[in-house]
């Protein structure tokens, strides 16, 4: 791993020297200005928060890691596979203007778009080409995981920048950790589908729960692997957002009373 953690003043984030100077970051709760229950970088607009609020946090995390806020893009995740290649038409989407569309992967070639992701316990990733700067965003939760959600928006930005997998570069953020990702079998069934027998390494049964321990960082990281990203160009952030509430929401143990952190870059 070889992720940071920075902080300026109460705000808290990370970043991958895999994506060293590309604006990104993972963000965290503390340094917003958000009441509760979104106290207090709440990044999730919609959510019940006061919108200026929520403006307000966009501006000191997009301060912090060197985006423009006013331009960034926000996906609106539905736990599928679409991928969307974003342009100039899109910026402010999903903050200062609808968002006419849904995607849980957010790639693109223009400079000055900060692509957004949510999470409050799915798995974030963020992706890189040092060669055209290409960047993509992706939310892959467990139905997008094992769906292939990761692969199709590793194909899709190759495609758009014209890159081999192999010089990607590819950060997966803060997601539950199998420590506290409980679920019967449909989940490791799903995966497995998907993944066939590399599925198993990541899906553990605990006799003493009765249920199914399952890795979603490690089964993503696995899918970048498959897409043909190198394992020491795979950054993987190992911490449980189940098991730090001070510092991430986690729907599991919050329900929808929450905020939601992010993941987001941008191409300088």
């Amino acid at each position: 791993m070889s992720f940071v953690t920075r902080s300026d003043h109460d705000l808290i984030w990370y970043t991958s020297s895999k994506l060293s100077g590309v604006p990104h970051g993972f963000s965290t709760r503390p340094g917003g200005v958000s009441g509760p229950p979104w106290d207090s970088l709440n990044l999730g607009p919609g959510r019940g928060d006061v919108p200026g609020h929520v403006a307000e946090n966009y501006r000191r995390f997009c301060a912090a890691i060197g985006t423009d806020p006013e331009r960034v893009v926000l996906a609106r995740q539905v736990h599928e596979t679409t991928v969307r290649t974003v342009t100039a038409a899109d910026a402010g989407k999903g903050l200062y203007s609808p968002r006419d569309y849904t995607a849980d992967a957010l790639i693109t070639m223009e400079t000055g778009l900060p692509l957004v992701v949510f999470s409050a316990d799915c798995g974030i990733l963020l992706l890189h080409d040092p060669v055209t700067g290409a960047v993509g965003a992706v939310h892959a939760g467990w139905r997008g995981c094992a769906a292939g959600i990761v692969e199709k928006a590793v194909a899709a930005l190759c495609g758009l920048s014209g890159a081999d997998p192999s010089r990607l570069r590819a950060a997966v953020g803060p997601c539950i950790g199998p420590c506290c990702f409980e679920t019967d079998g449909d989940v490791p069934d799903a995966m497995r589908t998907g993944l066939g027998p590399a599925a198993e390494a990541y899906c553990k049964y605990d006799n003493a729960r009765g249920k199914w321990l399952i890795d979603l960082a490690g089964l993503n990281r696995e899918w970048l692997l498959r897409a043909g990203v190198p394992a020491e160009q795979a950054d993987v952030l190992r911490l449980c957002t189940a098991c730090h509430p001070k510092l991430f929401w986690s729907h599991r143990k919050m329900g929808d009373a929450r905020g939601a952190q992010v993941a987001m870059i941008m191409k300088a």
